[in-house]
């Protein structure tokens, strides 16, 4: 199966996934997120905000606030994303291709040993990832190699192995429920 008939069959299993699925899943993955190694010595947390059926990160998001710890998510400005300080996780609108982001342009993040949240349609056990197809978050952090990275994602995104790319930059790890 190549790329573009994998992401969409992994949409359609995500479309298929009823809103308490979400939460309920999204939930589990917090409580994960929260226990790892991670996320215990992160300072600054570098999230997304969730579009459609991906998982719920804005309790996670708002629990690592309520941790004491920064929180910053991205917005694109042309071909770059850069990641912007939000202590209100309702300080945002639809932005590119329609996900959320910031409303406002600063501060811009400056972190760069923040751990990144990678979004994704779907990865392996290597963490090797297949996004959404913007590269994003490869030329991020090709540009800032030193985050660590951790992605969050449903069971049936979690795939044996992925053909990836020369750019594509895997994750240290992947949490799954």
């Amino acid at each position: 199966m190549d790329k573009k008939e994998l992401r969409r069959a992994i949409r359609d299993r995500k479309r298929a996934m009823t809103e308490e699925e979400i939460i309920s899943r999204s939930a589990r993955l917090g409580e994960l997120f929260r226990a790892s190694e991670a996320y215990q010595k992160a300072k600054t947390i570098y999230g997304y905000l969730p579009y459609n059926q991906e998982v719920r990160t804005v309790p996670m998001l708002e629990q690592a606030i309520r941790d004491g710890k920064r929180v910053a998510v991205p917005k694109v400005y042309g071909e770059e994303m850069k990641f912007l300080y939000l202590d209100d996780l309702t300080q945002v609108a639809k932005g590119y291709a329609g996900i959320p982001e910031p409303i406002s342009d600063e501060p811009v993040a400056e972190d760069e040993t923040a751990l990144v949240l990678m979004p994704g349609l779907a990865f392996d056990p290597q963490g090797h990832r297949i996004g959404y197809g913007g590269g994003f978050y490869d030329k991020f952090l090709s540009r800032e190699p030193n985050h660590p990275t951790v992605a969050l994602c449903y069971e049936f995104q979690m795939l044996p192995q992925l053909e990836t790319e020369e750019f594509d930059i895997p994750v240290d790890l992947v949490l799954w429920a």
